[in-house]
């Protein structure tokens, strides 16, 4: 499984919802993926293309695409079991990031994020049977998981020559995307600020689900953790400890976060 974190926290879904939710984990990872694995920024465009299409083959009942990914996708979509719309707004989510010159602001930072980690959700909760209300709850939960994802993995990113990190922000910080790339380590302080501040976002931030849609709103106990140790400057253990993988089970089993 290439993303045990939502794998663990879909085990937490009613078994007869997983499935969908299993699908829904594998999209998010192929569309994550769509621009590291290509070439170029146009051959991710092709690649998140391929996905729209093929949510939309599933849609209109035309047989499914031969893949490993797609095939449960359909089945799931067909089911009825996952919104079209949903899963579409994840794709067009992931443009922004075959942009070549990145991300420019940090409102276009909060909306990649709330597209993309918080789109999956909000997906998630639309299969759990939340309502329209309360997906956009878990939106923003889902959104706080993005922002530590995004954080923890800025020398990554900077390995792959990449930086997602909002260029407003970085100009405010003295700092150019280039640079980062070549010294992930000089965006330290800027993490640390941006984890702070997405640490008291989430403390805010609503967090009433209902215990059928817990597993959609449990990454956003990852993000609580992840946040605190990048605002103290401290690195996220990769892969994760038993000790954030317990947190997230007591989480399931009380059906709060």
């Amino acid at each position: 499984m290439h993303d045990p974190d939502r794998f663990l926290c879909s085990l937490f879904a009613p078994p007869e919802r997983r499935e969908a939710l299993f699908a829904l984990v594998a999209l998010n990872h192929e569309l994550a993926r769509a621009r590291e694995a290509a070439s170029n920024p146009v051959a991710a465009l092709i690649r998140l293309q391929w996905w729209r299409e093929a949510i939309e083959d599933a849609a209109a009942g035309r047989p499914p695409r031969r893949h490993e990914v797609a095939a449960p996708l359909h089945a799931a979509i067909a089911d009825g079991a996952l919104d079209v719309a949903a899963l579409l707004a994840m794709v067009e989510a992931r443009e922004i990031e075959a942009e070549e010159e990145g991300i420019a602001t940090e409102q276009d930072f909060v909306a990649w994020l709330r597209g993309t980690a918080g789109g999956w959700s909000a997906a998630a909760g639309l299969a759990l049977g939340a309502t329209v209300e309360r997906a956009e709850v878990l939106r923003a939960l889902g959104a706080a998981y993005g922002l530590a994802g995004a954080l923890r993995s800025v020398a990554a990113h900077a390995g792959q020559g990449r930086c997602l990190l909002p260029r407003d922000r970085l100009a405010a910080a003295g700092l150019q995307a280039e640079a980062l790339v070549a010294a992930p380590d000089s965006a330290g302080a800027l993490v640390a600020a941006l984890a702070g501040e997405g640490l008291e976002a989430l403390r805010g931030a609503r967090r009433d689900v209902p215990r059928a849609v817990i597993a959609a709103a449990l990454p956003a106990v990852l993000a609580r953790r992840d946040l605190a140790r990048l605002a103290q400057g401290r690195p996220v253990a990769v892969p994760r400890g038993a000790a954030a993988r317990l947190a997230v089970m007591i989480a399931g089993w009380r059906g709060r976060v």
